[in-house]
């Protein structure tokens, strides 16, 4: 029989929960350890492991364990996808035994957060109804079978969304599958309407920036004059930002770019945004029904990138979990793709996309822009939401961008630069060992 490296993982002969241990990672990046103060590090170390293990507690669960089987088993059962409603009693579906003749059948049965239960037939011993193990031994095949096609499992541990586990055997055959105890999860739908104006909100975060910004609203109000405009504007000295569908929301001043991003996203009612800077600038070649084919084609898809005068920036991450107590690595590649999607010449899967891009609101209000990240971020969102958000980067959806003015006010902002604690934000947030960009 062969060993589980998790001594607490359960294991049966022929079959076996297989928990995997990770190795130490590493990076050529910065050692996020060495941007916390010296004096700080033990006590951050020890607070970021204790949150890490509440996440990995609300995050992981036997299936993240590996189930190994050997074949020629005569035990037919559910694999994958039996899902029931927490404490209701449902149906164990595909329940079986194929196998020859004998005198005796007996079949096992045993869970851990729940309970079993069969309706009896006659010439059928039943032991542990509704008990944690139920054994069912008769001498017809027949009527082991017409038992196994009606076993209930009820949960009797609340939670929505957990799993058990189910132990089943005949004779020297032993077998494990999942039982996911979930609560289903009510639809939220964005009503498309009719039109782009309906299907899209164009949202843009300003600072110190009017001039950039009127000339941003003229140019979308010369290809799209009803759609709405969201702007969330952390100047210090707020200024008047008027026309038609166009929501205007101040906020205290200099709280940063993803504080912004979150009120913007915050008020969008349409199914998708459209990310733009305040100093881009909408031309023929920008039309946002070219994204929106896109996304609506590919309904598994999240954010859809295009390019900025010409600049068709993208890029993805490597990432490894690294062990528990060191933290993982994260590389940044810049031009990497994972693959094409599929219909879609110029379209490529990657994690992170330029500042130009079409979303959907209901995927990325779910990640959220960090707001403590207040001058230069971006990658970070995509940290953030890597193995949440489905990206891609589209040749051809593009924008122009404003010729860049002199506004020393802006620049001794925009180029306040806390790297070092960014960083020891990434250490103990991200649980990362090291970074590179």
């Amino acid at each position: 029989m062969i060993t589980s490296t998790d001594h607490k993982a359960p294991s049966v002969s022929g079959r076996l929960l297989l928990s995997v241990s990770r190795p130490s990672c590493s990076c050529k990046g910065a050692q996020l350890s060495s941007q916390v103060a010296k004096e700080n590090l033990r006590a951050v170390e020890i607070r970021r492991t204790n949150e890490y293990r509440k996440h990995q507690t609300r995050m992981t669960s036997d299936l993240n364990k590996i189930v190994l089987a050997q074949p020629n088993s005569p035990l037919q059962y559910p694999i994958h996808g039996f899902t029931v409603i927490p404490l209701r009693k449902s149906l164990i579906p595909g329940l079986a035994v194929h196998a020859g003749k004998k005198k005796e059948y007996e079949v096992s049965l045993s869970v851990h957060k729940g309970v079993l239960s069969v309706e009896n037939v006659d010439g059928v011993q039943v032991e542990g109804q509704d008990q944690s193990t139920l054994t069912i031994s008769t001498t017809s095949l027949e009527h082991l079978n017409l038992l196994l096609s009606r076993v209930m499992y009820t949960s009797t541990v609340y939670h929505i969304k957990t799993l058990d586990m189910v132990y089943i055997s005949f004779g020297e055959y032993e077998a494990i599958f999942p039982i996911t105890i979930s609560r289903p999860s009510v639809p939220v739908l964005f009503d498309p309407g009719e039109d782009i104006n309906s299907l899209v909100t164009i949202a843009t975060k300003t600072f110190l920036r009017y001039g950039e910004l009127n000339v941003l609203i003229s140019s979308i109000r010369r290809f799209y004059p009803d759609i709405k405009i969201i702007v969330a504007d952390d100047s210090l000295k707020p200024e008047n930002v008027s026309g038609t569908n166009i929501e205007h929301y101040i906020m205290p001043p200099a709280q940063g770019w993803f504080a912004g991003r979150n009120l913007a996203l915050s008020q969008v009612t349409s199914k998708y945004f459209l990310w733009v800077d305040d100093d881009f600038v909408f031309h023929e070649k920008t039309r946002i029904e070219s994204f929106v084919e896109v996304l609506e084609a590919v309904p598994e898809l999240d954010v859809l990138g295009g390019d900025v005068d010409g600049n068709q920036f993208f890029f993805s991450l490597m990432y490894e979990e690294g062990d528990e107590e060191e933290g993982g690595c994260m590389s940044r590649i810049h031009g990497k793709v994972h693959g094409p999607v599929p219909g879609f010449s110029g379209c490529f899967f990657v994690d992170g996309v330029v500042n130009f891009f079409l979303a959907r609101t209901d995927a990325v209000r779910r990640v959220g822009f960090d707001p403590f990240l207040k001058r230069v971020a971006h990658t970070e969102f995509f940290i953030d939401g890597l193995g949440t958000l489905l990206v891609a980067s589209c040749k051809g959806l593009t924008v122009g961008h404003q010729k860049r003015r002199g506004l020393s006010e802006y620049s001794k902002y925009r180029h306040r630069n806390d790297e070092r604690g960014k960083l020891a934000h990434h250490f103990f947030k991200n649980h990362l060992k090291c970074i590179k960009y």
